[in-house]
């Protein structure tokens, strides 16, 4: 009998299929640049390539663009634009934390040089997100494309709607929901801190004196707390970083969920998945099944990723197509 998915083509025929629906839903297609800039891909592809071998950190930076752009006023560029001072870029979760602009910049430029004035910079993001998990050993999707560019940047917006790693689970899980996410977006999309580094500004609240009581926090493995505590001393520089994923900082796997159950996830939003109480009905048996097996989790992130990216889109004439993602056209 003739079987349309092999099991070893289980995890691209599960990705086709929810890209179909999607696309139905959507109004956005995988070959929506086929005619008008048909070298699209491999031109993206060349760039985030170019900008892992010179730091293999921008891979993670690239990413968390995507998920910040898509969580405020939806997958429209808007954390591109400069100017003004309540931008995305200037919000409290993007200021001296978002990065990888120039590097948007330098695709763009190679784009409008091959195809001027025909793809957006949300496409671009969308694009360079996935190229720099493939690249960086995580999977791959085909990125449904079609969206344009939005003219306002809403800084006050994201410092509401994006999640904070001092957020509780719940406030965590009620900001996806509102994008229109669910538990299993919650978890597998955290699993992006495989990659990637965290200022001590972001953490330090867990060495010392954690929620007020005068301690540690008591979830964090007591071996990684000393390492922290020596990196990031109290009234220390926050500026500086470490690994998101210790001991895997650079490859897209699915380590980080082995972090959690062992104490050792870096942020209070990673470890609170596993350890906190509110963990035990919502999120604590995805981060286990995850840390049980890779491909589960890379065929949910692939999924929530094209999920992600289609909140709240502008496609047909609503919006525009940025000549420089920077600045609004007009």
């Amino acid at each position: 009998m003739k079987q349309s998915c092999s099991w070893r083509g289980f995890y691209f025929c599960v990705i086709n299929m929810f890209l179909f629906l999607l696309a139905v839903r959507s109004q956005l297609t995988t070959d929506f640049y086929k005619s008008s800039c048909p070298n699209l891909s491999k031109i993206v592809r060349r760039e985030v390539q170019k900008a892992l071998m010179n730091e293999i950190r921008m891979g993670a930076s690239l990413l968390r663009l995507h998920f910040h752009d898509c969580f405020v006023n939806g997958c429209d560029g808007s954390i591109l634009l400069d100017g003004g001072d309540d931008t995305e870029k200037l919000a409290l979760p993007n200021l001296n934390s978002a990065r990888g602009y120039e590097v948007v910049d330098t695709i763009k430029s190679s784009v409008e040089s091959a195809c001027s004035g025909v793809v957006s910079c949300a496409d671009i993001l969308a694009i360079a997100a996935r190229d720099s998990v493939f690249l960086s050993g995580g999977p791959f999707w085909r990125v449904l494309l079609g969206r344009r560019d939005g003219t306002v940047s809403n800084g006050t917006l994201a410092n509401e709607l994006l999640p904070s790693p001092f957020d509780p689970l719940d406030t965590i899980i009620s900001k996806f929901t509102i994008q229109g996410l669910n538990l299993t977006d919650v978890v597998s999309l955290s699993g992006a801190h495989t990659i990637g580094r965290a200022r001590c500004t972001l953490f330090s609240n867990r060495l010392f004196n954690f929620s007020g009581t005068g301690a540690a926090d008591s979830t964090l493995d007591t071996g990684m707390l000393s390492d922290l505590q020596s990196l990031c001393p109290q009234n220390g520089d926050g500026n500086v970083t470490t690994v998101l994923d210790r001991n895997s900082s650079d490859l897209f796997d699915n380590h980080y969920f082995n972090n959690l159950l062992n104490g050792k996830g870096l942020l209070s939003s990673d470890q609170i998945l596993f350890s906190s109480d509110g963990a035990n009905s919502t999120t604590k048996h995805l981060v286990q099944n995850y840390s049980n097996d890779s491909g589960l989790f890379s065929l949910d992130f692939a999924n929530s990723m094209i999920k992600m990216g289609n909140i709240n889109l502008k496609t047909g004439t609503d919006g525009e197509i940025r000549k420089n993602c920077r600045l609004i056209n007009s």
